[in-house]
């Protein structure tokens, strides 16, 4: 079986066939960092995260780009507020964004261009576009005209373009010749950083900066583009319509992710129902929270609950528990053994890590099983399976990302507290003071850790 995804652009479930063979380009829209970052945010980093560790397992070599906005209308605002250059709050929300992606186990981009450094490159886009008759200069302002485009624009987000209402997207449409189109190039305004160009001062509109940076370090054809479903339009209509229009052929597959929702409605901090990374860190472990955002599909919404939360954090821990388990009897675990079958049928079934999950469920049930049997042959080939599976889904609790982010430190200084516990435990049995070893596990699960007395002595886990 064959990698197939859901291509958004088509409406349909394409086989997967990159550019180049051997090699797939990807481009995901980042953070725009006017604020730190939800866990709606994060999501989106996650589920490409598990997209480009399937890839890699398939034997691709991945150039993954994530770009960061640091500059657009609602950083100016925040900026404003706080009365602080613009690149203050950039650089600020842009450290959260990255510790956040760090902290939820998702792999380093192999670039992650700022759109403020990249200002040629938009310029030269724009001049394009203008050459060809697809943009025009206005009052110091930049425009995409729509109408010149009008056969294919549209077509991402399945709308016609005598439906679609005006762009909305400045306070000069007197200056457009359609109200539909959109601003590549905002002229300069007092109290705005600005940047010189052919046509006046001025900085980026939005749009302008991915078609820009993702030519420039994927080319002019490239294989995945993705973002949140959010996106679609107008940011990725108006993407594909400024470099298909300048000439290149642009995103092969748009792949976009589900919102996570509140109480039905989508997660924003102009609603005052984020949940910042940070605070979610103190409900669940990191491992968890980011086992909680895979365990969806990518593509379907999901509506937070906490009682959700722990659920998830839960089933990742008897997962956990068999790892643990069977790591005690098995010290050398096959990297290269292969993957269960009906594992890769999920994965190469656009992306379903809700399929997959089940797969690794019940391969740990059938290892718990073994273990309760003391068959090590058959543990060490159910454990070499379940952590191979989930070092694709990036949940290997044995993997050192896990050891390395700072709930992992926590685990270690409980793990040296606990430990010091079962030594007294342990020479009070020895001693045959059992009513003191009993009250020292008692007081242990009284903190909600569990005890297991083991032919290789006590172990402890946090209580489901």
């Amino acid at each position: 079986m064959s990698l197939n995804l859901y291509d958004t652009s088509t409406r349909t479930v394409r086989e997967f066939v990159p550019v180049e063979p051997g090699r797939v380009s990807m481009y995901l829209c980042g953070a725009t960092v006017q604020a730190p970052p939800h866990i709606g945010h994060i999501r989106s980093g996650v589920n490409f995260d598990v997209l480009r560790r399937w890839l890699m397992r398939q034997g691709y070599d991945v150039t993954f780009c994530r770009n960061v906005t640091d500059l657009d209308d609602k950083i100016i605002r925040v900026a404003a507020q706080e009365d602080v250059p613009w690149f203050v709050v950039s650089e600020r929300n842009q450290r959260a964004f990255t510790w956040a992606y760090d902290q939820l186990g998702c792999l380093p981009p192999t670039v992650e261009p700022r759109a403020m450094g990249h200002v040629p490159e938009m310029v030269e886009l724009m001049r394009r576009l203008i050459d060809k008759g697809h943009a025009y200069a206005s009052g110091g302002d930049v425009y995409f005209d729509v109408v010149s485009y009008a056969d294919r624009y549209g077509k991402l987000s399945n709308q016609k373009l005598e439906n679609m209402r005006a762009a909305a997207d400045t306070d000069t449409d007197s200056l457009k010749h359609d109200p539909r189109d959109f601003a590549m190039w905002k002229g300069a305004k007092p109290g705005e950083p600005t940047w010189p160009t052919p046509w006046g001062r001025g900085r980026p509109g939005w749009h302008l900066e991915c078609s820009a940076m993702a030519t420039k370090y994927l080319g002019g054809t490239f294989d995945i583009h993705g973002g949140g479903v959010d996106l679609i339009f107008p940011h990725h209509e108006n993407e594909i319509a400024q470099s298909q229009a300048a000439g290149d052929g642009f995103a092969r597959y748009w792949l976009h992710n589900g919102m996570l929702k509140l109480g039905g409605e989508k997660m924003s901090k102009s609603l005052g129902n984020s949940l910042l990374i940070p605070d979610m860190l103190r409900k669940v472990r990191a491992v968890e929270l980011r086992y909680y955002l895979v365990a969806a599909h990518y593509r379907s919404a999901i509506d937070y609950s906490d009682e959700a939360l722990q659920e998830a954090a839960a089933g990742y821990r008897r997962i956990e528990g068999f790892v643990t388990r069977a790591a005690e009897v098995i010290h050398d675990v096959d990297a290269a053994a292969p993957l269960p079958q009906a594992f890769v049928d999920a994965m190469e079934d656009d992306l379903n890590v809700s399929q997959a999950l089940a797969v690794v469920h019940e391969v740990v049930r059938e290892g718990n099983v073994a273990l309760a049997q003391g068959n090590k042959e058959q543990v060490a080939r159910l454990l070499a399976e379940t952590q191979n599976m989930l070092d694709v889904l990036g949940l290997d609790p044995r993997s050192p990302q896990w050891r390395t982010t700072g709930d992992s430190g926590l685990r270690e200084v409980v793990d040296a507290l606990v430990a010091v516990a079962l030594e007294q435990r342990q020479a009070a049995r020895a001693r045959k003071d059992y009513a003191a070893a009993d009250a020292i596990r008692d007081q242990l699960a009284a903190a909600g850790i569990v005890v297991e007395d083991t032919p290789q002595g006590p172990r402890w886990e946090l209580a489901q």
